[in-house]
């Protein structure tokens, strides 16, 4: 394992190599759990260091969960910046962004909690907060313009749906794609309906 050494820099530095080191360690995937010895070790510091500006492992999960949300909130907000753009792409590229930046942090496992259940209530309203009011937000907006027939309420509904589900399945696998990618086809369903007309079939064919 690579110890990042921290000897000689900022406060600021070191608080920030102290919060990439977690996030790489404590949120990576698979099942392993990583102790404070273990995070002390790879930076080369004591854990009182640590402890100096993070009592304990669980408020120093916290602050790198809120980091990794900040950056999320940003990705999510560059999406949908343009509001000349159809209703239509801004939400395909809401999603997209939102699939992607949840499998970065490994969200599923995350929504565990990984066992605490304080973890995973913070989680739950971080991702409440930064993607599904947003998502329901953009609904509201494309119904309010006429664009869309049915309750915003109910379509933010069914997308949050997918998103849960396709996070915590098999079926990107399955389907040699990822999470975001069926995100954007659920989407399309979703606004343009999944079923052809004949018509439709036969120009297919």
């Amino acid at each position: 394992m690579e110890t990042i050494s921290v000897s000689g820099v900022s406060t600021d530095q070191r608080i920030e190599a102290i919060l990439a080191a977690a996030a790489r360690l404590f949120f990576a995937p698979g099942p392993g759990r990583v102790s404070m010895d273990d995070l002390a070790r790879d930076l080369g510091m004591s854990k009182k260091t640590i402890y100096r500006w993070f009592p304990d492992k669980q408020s120093l999960m916290m602050a790198v969960l809120d980091r990794q949300f900040e950056h999320i909130e940003h990705t999510l907000s560059t999406a949908v910046t343009a509001p000349d753009l159809p209703l239509d792409v801004r939400v395909q590229r809401f999603l997209a962004a939102v699939g992607t930046e949840l499998e970065r942090i490994g969200a599923a496992q995350l929504a565990t909690g990984r066992g605490d259940a304080v973890l995973r209530q913070h989680v739950e309203q971080r991702i409440d907060a930064v993607i599904y009011r947003r998502l329901a937000a953009l609904f509201r907006d494309g119904h309010r313009r006429g664009l869309l027939s049915a309750p915003p309420e109910l379509l933010a509904e069914i997308t949050r749906g997918a998103v849960e589900r396709l996070l915590n399945s098999g079926l990107p696998r399955e389907l040699d794609c990822t999470a975001a990618d069926l995100l954007r086809t659920t989407v399309d369903a979703l606004l343009y309906g999944a079923l052809r007309s004949d018509g439709d079939e036969a120009a297919a064919s």
